[in-house]
Order: C-alpha cells, then sequence, then structure tokens
C-alpha cells in the first residue's frame, strides 16, 4: 500500500499565483476551452513534479481542457482523448482555426448553433472546420462548460446564462503550443509509451455520473486505467476522486498517495464545498530516467 498523507490546497484559481511561491511560467497559456474538471489549480504542484523531467516527452491520456500540457508547456506531448469533438477542435486550432460564425451570449442563438451542429453530426462532418467553431461557442456560451450527449450521440447542454463572455476568434498562443503536439483520439491503452515519457492522467472522476463520451467510463476502466499506469517505467501523475476503493485501488498498485482539496465549480446544487482528490506517483525519484 503507497503511503498516504494529507495536504491541503487553496481555491488557485481565485488567487494569484506569486502568493503561492510558484509564479505561472511565462509560457503558460490559458485554456481556450471550459472543462468539467480542468487541473490548471493543480499546476504549481504539478510543476514541482516536472522539474528535472522537462527533457521528457509529456503524455496526456485524457487532456480535456489541455490545461496541464499548456501550463507546463513541454518541448514535446502526446496528447489523447476518446471525446472526437474535442480533439477535433484541437486539430483545427493547430491548423489555424479562425472562428467565423457569430459569438452570441443570446439564447436564441445558442439554441440555433446546437441545432446546427448535431446536423452536421447527422451528416457526418462532425470533423469539419465548422464543427469546430460551433464547439468551442457551444462549450464558451453552455452551461457550465458541460460537454455531454444524449444516447442518440447529439449534444444536449443547455444555455449557459452568464452575464458576460470573452470569445476568442483566433487561437495563436494555442496554435504554436500544439505544434510540438502528436493529437490522436483513441482509447488510451492504444497509446505507444516510450519507456523514458512522463505520463499525466486525469481520468474522469469515480463518481456515478461519467458519460463524457459515448461508452461512459466505469469501474473496470478505472481499474485498467490504474494497471495500465503502473506498469509504465517512466514517471506516472495520476490523480482522481479520493473514494476509498480509489485509495485502495491506486495504493495496492505502489502508487505513492497524496490527497488535496479540489475547487468544485460544477454543481447541480450549488454546492462549492472543495471535493477530495488524490494525486498518485510513480517513478519520480529519478529525472534523468527510469528507476
Amino acid at each position: 500500500m503507497g503511503a498516504t498523507t494529507a495536504l491541503r490546497l487553496p481555491f488557485i484559481d481565485s488567487l494569484p499565483e506569486a502568493r503561492l511561491g510558484v509564479p505561472l511560467a511565462p509560457a503558460s497559456i490559458s485554456p481556450p476551452l471550459k472543462w468539467a474538471g480542468g487541473k490548471r489549480w493543480q499546476l504549481p504542484r504539478l510543476r514541482s513534479l516536472w522539474t528535472g523531467h522537462a527533457h521528457r516527452r509529456l503524455v496526456e491520456p485524457f487532456c480535456g481542457s489541455l490545461s496541464v500540457s499548456l501550463g507546463l508547456a513541454p518541448r514535446a506531448a502526446l496528447v489523447n482523448d476518446v471525446n472526437v469533438h474535442l480533439v477535433n477542435f484541437y486539430r483545427w486550432v493547430q491548423r489555424g482555426l479562425t472562428i467565423e460564425i457569430a459569438l452570441e451570449n443570446d439564447e436564441a442563438a445558442f439554441y440555433r448553433n446546437r441545432e446546427r451542429f448535431n446536423a452536421l453530426l447527422r451528416d457526418g462532418q462532425a470533423e469539419s472546420s465548422e464543427a469546430a467553431a460551433l464547439f468551442y461557442y457551444l462549450n464558451r456560451t453552455g452551461f457550465n462548460g458541460l460537454c455531454r450527449f444524449n444516447r442518440s450521440g447529439f449534444f444536449n447542454v443547455p444555455f449557459g446564462r452568464y452575464t458576460k463572455i470573452s470569445y476568442q476568434r483566433s487561437f495563436p498562443d494555442v496554435q504554436v503550443a500544439l505544434s510540438g503536439y502528436e493529437l490522436r483520439c483513441e482509447p488510451f491503452e492504444s497509446l505507444r509509451l516510450a519507456a523514458t515519457d512522463f505520463v499525466y492522467a486525469d481520468p474522469p472522476y469515480d463518481v456515478p455520473f461519467t458519460t463524457y463520451s459515448a461508452g461512459g467510463f466505469a469501474w473496470a476502466d478505472q481499474e485498467r486505467t490504474a494497471a495500465w499506469l503502473a506498469a509504465h517505467p517512466g514517471p506516472v501523475v495520476l490523480v482522481n476522486q479520493a473514494t476509498p476503493r480509489i485509495r485502495e485501488l491506486y495504493g495496492s498498485l505502489g502508487f505513492e498517495l497524496t490527497e488535496l482539496d479540489a475547487p468544485r465549480r460544477i454543481s447541480c446544487t450549488g454546492d462549492r464545498t472543495p471535493a477530495r482528490e488524490v494525486l498518485a506517483t510513480r517513478n519520480l525519484g529519478s529525472p534523468n530516467g527510469a528507476r
């Protein structure tokens, strides 16, 4: 069983990072998308783990908002997600996406664009630049940055009712960062890892709602993820909700465990109390090679 320690972190996103003694690196870029469970708040902690390993390729099997990759600014990265619409957006940004549709914080416009996005999916145009632009608009304008699809595979997040939204029409800084990234959209176990890769894995929380993509993410998937990462000879950082069975699973596979208080930004009840997370690590003790 791995050792467990307790660590309380403040709501880092609401405080200047300099007050934490870990200023943002000049190359750090804000993610273009909102994302449930985004890990930008972890960056001060993650930079201390990344130090000494920055010569490695960074691998994110569940890249989400890209907050970790953009924050750590690796020279090379392999980023992956099974959400095809998310990866399609990043691929178009990598090519220099410019958004030409109207970007309006308006309920009627939101539902028109949601209908158009679903029409593209229905017509086999999910990988088009228009689909990428609409995905960005729906993400920024929809409720709490959720990405949710019904059983037919159509986007069904409601209007967000924000007072003000900051939109972008192009993403030059992100495009430069992505120029050194390999973007993949496949099951995590299909990724070909080099023995020296530094892996940061943020699978869906161990909670009842896990329908971020077709097929969901069940307990068996949590077990497969943990076993896959435990077999990797290079450095690994794995995070999840600190449920008893997650702590037991990760500890039994030899991960060292640290518990964190994570900001809770998405809650249907309005509850914003911190969510307890576990940060599990392996093979971090040898910056120049795997232990």
